[in-house]
């Protein structure tokens, strides 16, 4: 991860310019917490691009929620209130269907599948951020998503009337067809709604979990594998017309390099975090193949329903994900 970093900075040092005469702030509100690997991936972006415009455009990345909830992070970039931002690509589902294409149920459950995935619906994405005012930088997918319980879970049946942490259109749905009962929260209120017994289980990746210290009041995660979701960084399209050609060159050299280096890291940090949830002291391994069969049997409902919501345009991604296989 080292050489990296030192390729970011080697880069936004070759493209280095004279100091500006005037210097434009870009502040960049990031929904997970400072630790979080897509964190750490989008600072070094912004240091990338400060240094590589020389100045001309300082990016101040604010995590944690701190400067916009997730939530109101992309409608915050779409109005200017902030240039540029990051947020989860399914968290958009509500507003049109081929946002959720990366959680379709057991569709994309490994990295290379899910990069897959992402070749076949990066220009539909591309074309309906642009349609919304907002220009795509880069892209970095989370480790698979497996199934926190605070109780041994074995089947669908014992889901039944547990209250989830739900995120996107997909877990909401998720907890529907197991009986469980869907509560939305946000990634950085996740350790005090689990303290307070507002939820008690959720589908996620080792790394939300392993940042969040979870195993202070969850006891179990299966690994399901269930999909791969995205975070993706935008900029306001109207901010975006207005930067130089030789600034675009730059930010999105940058951003080429931040997309390398998350998915490196969201591979690397997959074992590491599980193994965190082991020494925190939860049970970590596969579900049992009942509750497999059982998931697996939802994520063809899901499949289906998800089918119908994006149409014509969300069937060819996932043919040209097929025979991409």
């Amino acid at each position: 991860m080292k050489n990296l970093t030192n390729l970011l900075a080697a880069t936004a040092l070759t493209a280095a310019t004279v100091a500006p005469a005037l210097a434009e702030k870009w502040d960049m509100p990031m929904a997970y917490s400072a630790s979080n690997f897509h964190s750490a991936t989008g600072a070094e972006f912004a240091k990338c691009v400060t240094t590589g415009t020389g100045g001309e455009i300082e990016i101040v990345t604010h995590p944690s929620g701190s400067l916009f909830k997730g939530g109101d992070i992309k409608r915050a970039i779409q109005t200017g209130q902030a240039p540029i931002g990051e947020r989860l690509l399914s968290g958009h589902q509500n507003e049109n269907a081929l946002f959720g294409f990366d959680s379709i149920p057991f569709l994309a459950t490994s990295f290379d599948d899910s990069a897959k995935l992402w070749d076949a619906a990066k220009p539909s994405i591309e074309k309906l951020l642009a349609e919304q005012n907002l220009t795509l930088l880069y892209a970095v997918p989370w480790p698979p998503q497996g199934l926190y319980f605070k109780n041994e879970v074995n089947s669908v049946a014992d889901m039944a009337g547990i209250k989830f942490r739900s995120y996107n259109n997909a877990t909401s749905r998720l907890a529907e067809l197991t009986g469980m009962l869907p509560v939305t929260i946000e990634a950085a209120e996740i350790s005090q709604a689990f303290a307070t017994g507002v939820a008690e289980s959720m589908v996620s990746s080792g790394s939300t979990g392993y940042d969040r210290k979870v195993w202070e009041s969850l006891s179990y995660f299966y690994e399901v594998d269930a999909w791969l979701p995205r975070n993706y960084v935008m900029v306001n399209s109207e901010v975006w017309a207005g930067v130089s050609d030789a600034n675009k060159n730059v930010i999105q050299a940058c951003a080429s390099l931040a997309e390398y280096a998350g998915n490196w890291r969201a591979k690397e940090y997959t074992g590491f975090t599980l193994q965190g949830l082991r020494d925190g002291g939860m049970t970590v391994g596969p579900a049992s193949d009942q509750m497999v069969g059982e998931l697996k049997e939802i994520g063809v409902t899901m499949t289906n329903e998800w089918l119908e919501a994006a149409g014509d345009e969300g069937k060819a991604i996932v043919d040209a994900f097929s025979s991409s296989q």
